[in-house]
């Protein structure tokens, strides 16, 4: 038993990196958009735009390491367990998405909340409410298949940005991936309102739970990180960019 608990830890800890998050994988803190399973479907979908914008990066030395170590666990860990569980068809594992997406609804509702998007967390707790009931406890999507209600990606980071609190240097952080200390921060503070650890006694349940999350996500990626790395130079550069960038974007939103 001791064993089994520690590989959880383990694999729940490496399964949490996101070397090209976000998020996923350039977004350690955003909660992804399941798409229906006739949808070219991609998790790092409009995740990497163009537009280069400057970044504060001071200790690059250290997060280029960090980066190096992330990259190393993802190809050699990461990437093999989510494409050997390809086995499972895709429909399922898009449901697997959404159920794990609506349970993580109280984290976009209570940002929404936060930054004073009153319509928007409506719509989230609208969409939790069709989506738990219509969709069969989450595992289908027809709150915006039928109604039209998109998901809302919020999260602390995004509303401690909201509030002029600046992201300050850019980071990339051991297993969890390209950051910086607002969205460390807001990681934390999303934790709380994780549902998880408060349905599940142990926890090494839970972080089991968020390692099948995880797996699955990577699961219906259409290797985008792999693409980065063959086309860019400095895959180093273009990851912190275009994180930098999309959170400024999410925040604007």
């Amino acid at each position: 038993m001791r064993l089994w608990i520690s590989a959880c830890w383990l694999m729940g800890l490496c399964l949490l990196i996101a070397p090209a998050h976000a998020q996923n994988l350039v977004d350690p803190t955003a909660t992804r958009t399941v798409a229906a399973p006739e949808d070219d479907y991609s998790p790092f979908e409009n995740e990497f735009d163009e537009d280069v914008v400057a970044v504060y990066d001071p200790i690059e030395p250290f997060n280029r390491a960090m980066f190096w170590f992330n990259d190393k666990l993802y190809f050699y860990l990461l990437k093999p367990v989510a494409r050997a569980y390809r086995v499972v068809p895709e429909p399922a594992r898009v449901s697997v998405g959404n159920f794990f997406s609506n349970v993580a609804t109280p984290v976009r509702l209570a940002n929404c909340l936060l930054q004073f998007r009153f319509p928007d967390a409506g719509r989230e707790l609208g969409r939790f409410v069709v989506n738990t009931t219509w969709g069969v406890g989450g595992l289908f999507d027809p709150a915006h298949k039928r109604l039209g209600w998109h998901k809302k990606d919020e999260d602390l980071g995004q509303t401690l940005g909201y509030f002029g609190i600046p992201a300050g240097p850019y980071l990339v952080l051991p297993l969890f991936g390209p950051s910086n200390p607002r969205d460390a921060v807001g990681r934390i503070g999303d934790g709380v309102l994780d549902p998880w650890p408060y349905v599940l006694d142990e926890t090494w349940e839970v972080i089991a739970v968020k390692t099948y999350d995880r797996v699955n996500w990577l699961s219906l990626d259409r290797d985008t990180y792999e693409a980065i790395k063959r086309e860019q130079l400095d895959p180093y550069l273009f990851i912190r960019d275009a994180y930098a960038q999309r959170r400024d974007a999410m925040i604007m939103e």
